[in-house]
């Protein structure tokens, strides 16, 4: 069936060592399908004697042993294919979390660029669906062939010990019901591809239901949404019908092939009697193995399109595992303890898009301890700049330097221990308060969280609550106003006690009253700290040592908010005049 090409050897040899510590289970599971194989050829062997002796010389003295025989021996198949069935999904099911660990840590440390163009739909279906498609399909897949195997190789057996002759008809029309399935999986590959993109649009789409539903609800998208999703169901099933065209003629072919095989069989049997070259019995017990042996050929079709499937899954599977690391520590990386001096960027030019530069030769310097407040128009690079300093994306050219030491001779762990973040719309996990909080230091003492928790001015709100730090916040802090998330993002930010703190408009999105109060936090926060600000409202960072004016991807002013009202036709000075006089 095709499954031992280059590319599925390798997929199968990275998907060994999740197996390696379950090999005991697992080569029992398999090892028990080999029996349960065996046990079919009982029944089709037990008839020969039995309608020789009872129904053709018709004695009295029939063989009572034999219908006890095969209870017997079908009882201990169903024992035999439950323990096989119970050890196999036991493994099925750890390797499956063992897989899905791995790939869950490789999708944690995918670059921002990754999740920048990828869909949330796009990776459940790469990082969880395809593990379960994997072990299942697979694993399963294997006990099912073991089985099939062997027990088409007992019912041959019996074949041939009933007739060589209808035996060497039967194998041949088996290998000829077989051979179709091996082209299986080149048809199905591209298509199956699409279909699994398909899919994860969907996946996506119901993402968008769920987290955009107050949206939806505002704007009334109700017949907007339900067409896109209409269509995109539309063209999944374009996709999986194709397979189904692609495939589905197997069934029906080995179908055709295996009944010519029984008809012959049959029809040359029958002479066979007749020349008394073989007894009613060995005709009975060979059409009853040759039965036996033809149906699960039969389907086959089916199973080697999910085998194929699950294949398919496991190369995407094994391509996401051996994905390299977009960025890694170099070799012989330092440990970035503490900051001491303060921060460069030397001509530092970004892409996210080749030959179309989002920053251009920017050069600028922060002392420890000082403010520096990044402004401009919208989309001018602003974000890309503090997001460039905690490595979550690499440089196209320059450099920035801490203590003046390149940022990539640091470890990446210990670079971004020491940097603490707080952006617009602040990510808050499933959880309660406490949880989110302590993200910022899980090890941090009860001095220490109630001290974030004062800092953040969170403590009045805090207790208000019936269940205080215990109050689950509901999927991405649903639960919670802007205020409260915001003040929760500082606190996680001030328990970490970083040097470097990171303020991506940190209040730009609340109204006056809740601002007053994450300002005040906010000012808790940066004390002794150095610190980036990016600011819509420029009277939140007049008292900035330093305020960068970028435009367009270049630092076209730098200097003190006074220094900077003073400069004719200044960029910062027509921002401030605008935004004052509104």
């Amino acid at each position: 069936m095709n499954l031992l090409n280059n590319e599925t050897i390798n997929a199968y040899k990275k998907i060994l060592p999740f197996i390696k510590p379950y090999w005991k289970r697992a080569v029992i599971a398999l090892g028990l399908a080999i029996p349960i194989g065996c046990l079919d050829a009982v029944i089709a062997l037990s008839l020969k004697p039995y309608m020789d002796v009872v129904m053709v010389e018709e004695t009295m003295q029939s063989p009572w042993y034999i219908p006890l025989l095969i209870i017997l021996f079908t009882s201990v198949q169903g024992l035999l294919n439950y323990l096989s069935t119970y050890m196999n999904d036991w493994v099925i099911f750890k390797v499956t979390n063992d897989l899905k660990r791995a790939l869950y840590d490789k999708l944690m440390h995918k670059s921002s660029t990754y999740f920048d163009t990828k869909t949330s739909g796009d990776s459940l279906k790469r990082f969880n669906n395809d593990a379960d498609k994997v072990c299942k399909g697979i694993l399963g897949g294997i006990k099912l062939i073991i089985s099939r195997v062997f027990s088409s190789i007992s019912l041959v057996c019996v074949l041939i010990y009933n007739s060589w002759q209808l035996s060497i008809v039967a194998i041949l029309m088996l290998i000829l019901a077989i051979v179709p399935l091996t082209k299986m999986k080149s048809k199905i590959k591209s298509v199956t591809n699409k279909s699994e993109s398909g899919n994860a649009v969907v996946i996506t789409s119901y993402n968008e239901a769920y987290n955009g539903n107050k949206v939806i609800k505002a704007f009334n998208l109700y017949k907007l949404q339900n067409a896109k999703f209409s269509k995109q169901l539309d063209n999944l099933f374009k996709f999986k019908i194709k397979i189904t065209q692609k495939t589905g003629s197997v069934s029906p072919l080995m179908h055709v092939i295996v009944s010519v095989g029984i008809g012959f069989a049959i029809g040359y049997g029958s002479h066979l009697i007749q020349t008394g070259q073989i007894t009613s019995g060995n005709f009975v017990s060979f059409i009853t193995a040759l039965i036996m042996l033809y149906t699960p050929i039969k389907g086959l079709g089916n199973n080697a399109k999910s085998m194929q499937t699950a294949l398919l899954a496991l190369e995407r599977v094994v391509k996401n595992l051996e994905a390299p690391e977009y960025i890694l520590d170099i070799e012989n990386a330092i440990e970035f303890k503490n900051l001491n001096d303060g921060l460069k960027f030397e001509n530092v030019t970004f892409e996210y898009k080749k030959d179309k530069p989002v920053l251009n030769n920017i050069s600028f310097e922060v002392k420890k301890g000082e403010t520096i407040a990044l402004v401009g128009n919208s989309g001018g690079g602003k974000s890309t700049i503090v997001n460039l300093i905690p490595r979550f994306y690499k440089l196209k050219k320059g450099a920035i330097k801490i203590d003046d030491v390149n940022i990539a001779d640091y470890k990446i762990e210990s670079l971004r221990n020491n940097i603490a973040i707080v952006l617009q719309d602040n990510f808050l996990f499933a959880g309660t308060i406490e949880e989110n909080i302590l993200m910022g230091k899980p090890n941090a003492t009860k001095d220490e969280l109630k001290e974030a928790i004062t800092s953040a001015c969170l403590d009045e709100f805090i207790n208000e609550l019936d269940l205080g730090l215990k109050t689950y916040i509901g999927e991405r802090g649903v639960l919670l106003s802007g205020g409260q998330k915001q003040r929760i993002a500082i606190a996680r930010a001030f328990i970490k006690n970083a040097p470097i703190v990171i303020l991506d408009e940190a209040t730009s999105a609340l109204d006056n009253q809740s601002e007053a109060i994450v300002q005040k936090a906010i000012d808790n926060l940066m004390k002794d700290k150095t610190v980036f600000v990016i600011a819509h409202r420029l009277s939140t960072i007049q008292n900035a040592d330093k305020i960068a004016v970028i435009n367009e991807g270049k630092l076209v002013e730098l200097g003190k908010h006074e220094e900077l009202l003073h400069i004719e036709d200044g960029y910062y000075k027509k921002l401030y005049e605008m935004q004052f006089k509104n």
